[in-house]
């Protein structure tokens, strides 16, 4: 759906707009494909280099927003991930920035719970999983980072959610899937490439 290209320019505007928050510098002026004009989801990914520990991640899974707000909103977010201290500065030059452009949610319908060990793919797909007031959310390259199966992967997603790790067992729960094509720097402000959910970039 997305060109190498447009991936890019999704973490150039990521960056960008990290700078402004944390430098109070001015957004560039950035000319955009009419794709990024279209509501879509995205998250934005900071990683720590090159350990490539989570520094923060934030993100609008639902189309809600044009694409180029959706990345600026969770860019932002990631800044101030509530789960670590604010970004400075001068950490801002040993991040690594990776976006994850998002296919809209999809209802996963199963005829008993336990088949949606089934119907998820690992390296494909991401979760939401959906209990009431609960709700969380893991992104298809998370399981293939941490070497989950797809049974594993329902029970973290799960605990994200503030569940047990076996809710998905309950036919009360809902879960969502969705597909994400993901770009991130190689290393902090270096090239963007690809990155395949098989773990290659």
């Amino acid at each position: 759906m997305y060109t190498d290209a447009d991936g890019e320019l999704a973490v150039r505007i990521a960056r960008a707009t990290i700078d402004r928050v944390v430098k109070g510098v001015r957004m560039p002026e950035i000319d955009m494909p009419e794709c990024f004009l279209e509501k879509s989801g995205a998250f934005v990914t900071l990683k720590t280099f090159p350990k490539h520990e989570l520094r923060g991640c934030i993100g609008y899974p639902e189309p809600y927003y044009p694409l180029r707000e959706s990345l600026a909103k969770g860019a932002e977010g990631a800044t101030h991930d509530p789960r670590f201290p604010r970004l400075s500065a001068e950490e801002a030059e040993t991040v690594v920035v990776e976006v994850s452009l998002l296919t809209p949610p999809e209802l996963i319908k199963v005829r008993s719970p336990k088949d949606y060990v089934g119907q998820v793919l690992v390296g494909r797909d991401g979760l939401i999983v959906e209990q009431g007031m609960f709700r969380g959310l893991l992104l298809p390259q998370v399981p293939v980072e941490l070497g989950w199966d797809a049974e594993t992967f329902l029970g973290q997603t799960c605990l994200k959610a503030g569940l047990y790790p076996d809710a998905w067992l309950d036919p009360a729960t809902k879960i969502y899937r969705f597909g994400a094509e993901v770009f991130g720097e190689e290393e902090p402000r270096g090239s963007v490439v690809r990155m395949m959910l098989d773990g290659s970039a």
